[in-house]
């Protein structure tokens, strides 16, 4: 049995759309024509998903907090000893969101044919990604899948809160930034040349300073719509370019050597990797895998790589923070931790002091950051606007001093 989707009419037809489970597409259009229903389409949710696979689809739209909801959800309920199928159904009537009620009932189906709760979400992995679906299947292996489903819960809400953290704290540097360079464009394009025209009939040698606003006045307007052209060509070769592996590659090695910039995109990685590490040997996922699909979480490709010839040198008999260590992308704090946790036995504890130090780390580096950049930003503006006022002010200055 397998959960369909359908979209059908009613008696006065109206287009209506619902989720239903059945053998077959045919069975399903039997059953809505028995409720006087004319079917349109109909559906299976898997296949709808799988065709979906690599589109550029967030969560396959399903929200990060949507399922981190229904995670826990499912821990609270698997925590109580209800049947796994029994807790999915519940789970699927308590929410409000069509695709994600379509999700669970398709998940539902595949463990009732007999499929591991693991199987069935490795066939939507375009919102389960390999580090869910592994803790889950050892989870289910070990007999802790609720432990296992409070762990995933809290890792995807601290990762979406801290990604809201990172907007919520680059929101006000771009408007800024949006506004003073708005400001600074209107005041180029519209005002100095109306200030300029005074001076114009004067016959006075101009400073240097004001000629070099009267420029740049004049190849702004000249050259406005150009301008805004060659910026969307540059854009969009930039976006093109990136699409490119080597291209790519190259510009994440430039990013981690910018000061503020690199520091802020390693502690980043370095975070979602202690996690994901403490995550998956909490769940009694063998080192080597985890290692390997931790490399997928990283988004920066030089430390995906780094990681990547970790796992090799790991299966070769090299501890893990020698191996780590040989990148030179991770801090010693990380290194020293899982040294000692290698040496004591107790690796999943110096993992999770890990994930924790180097999440309060990126915290702190954030707040810097974002602290420093909106003085800057408003400094940088202050000094344009007076710039342009001295521009403007300097040939008054010399007139009357002149007329004295």
């Amino acid at each position: 049995m397998g959960a369909f989707e359908y979209t059908a009419l009613n008696a006065k037809g109206a287009e209506k759309k619902g989720i239903m489970e059945g053998d077959s597409s045919r069975q399903i259009r039997q059953q809505l024509r028995e409720q006087n229903l004319i079917p349109l389409k109909v559906e299976e949710a898997a296949k709808r998903d799988r065709r979906q696979k690599g589109k550029n689809t967030v969560g396959g739209g399903v929200s990060v907090m949507a399922l981190a909801l229904m995670t826990r959800q499912l821990a609270t309920l698997s925590r109580t000893g209800t049947p796994l199928a029994d807790a999915l159904a519940t789970v699927g009537r308590q929410t409000d969101k069509p695709r994600m009620k379509s999700l669970l009932m398709a998940i539902r189906a595949q463990v009732l044919e007999g499929h591991t709760l693991a199987d069935a979400f490795a066939n939507f992995p375009n919102i389960f990604d390999s580090l869910y679906i592994a803790t889950v299947r050892a989870g289910e292996h070990s007999g802790h899948l609720d432990l296992v489903l409070e762990r995933l819960a809290e890792y995807t809400e601290n990762r979406q809160q801290m990604r809201q953290k990172v907007q919520m704290a680059l929101l006000y540097p771009i408007i800024l930034s949006v506004m003073a360079i708005g400001v600074v464009s209107a005041l180029l394009a519209f005002v100095v040349p109306e200030v300029v025209q005074v001076f114009e009939n004067t016959g006075q040698t101009l400073p240097w300073l004001t000629r070099a606003l009267i420029a740049s006045s004049d190849f702004l307007r000249a050259n406005f719509l150009y301008m805004i052209i060659l910026i969307g060509l540059v854009i969009a070769l930039f976006t093109w370019l990136m699409k490119k592996e080597h291209f790519r590659l190259r510009m994440h090695k430039l990013v981690l050597r910018i000061p503020v910039v690199g520091a802020l995109v390693r502690g980043m990685n370095t975070a979602r990797l202690a996690r994901t590490l403490s995550i998956l040997s909490a769940s009694n996922v063998p080192l080597l895998d985890a290692l390997h699909i931790s490399a997928q979480v990283l988004t920066n490709i030089p430390m995906r790589r780094s990681v990547e010839q970790a796992t090799v040198r790991v299966r070769e008999g090299t501890s893990l923070a020698q191996a780590l260590e040989q990148s030179g992308y991770f801090p010693p704090l990380l290194i020293q931790l899982i040294s000692g946790g290698e040496a004591s036995g107790e690796l999943e504890q110096m993992l999770e002091h890990a994930a924790i130090s180097q999440e309060r780390e990126l915290q702190s580096i954030i707040a810097t950051l974002f602290g420093l950049l909106e003085p800057l930003i408003i400094v940088a503006m202050g000094g344009i606007v007076l710039i342009i006022v001295l521009a403007i002010l300097l040939p008054i200055f010399e007139m009357n001093q002149l007329v004295q």
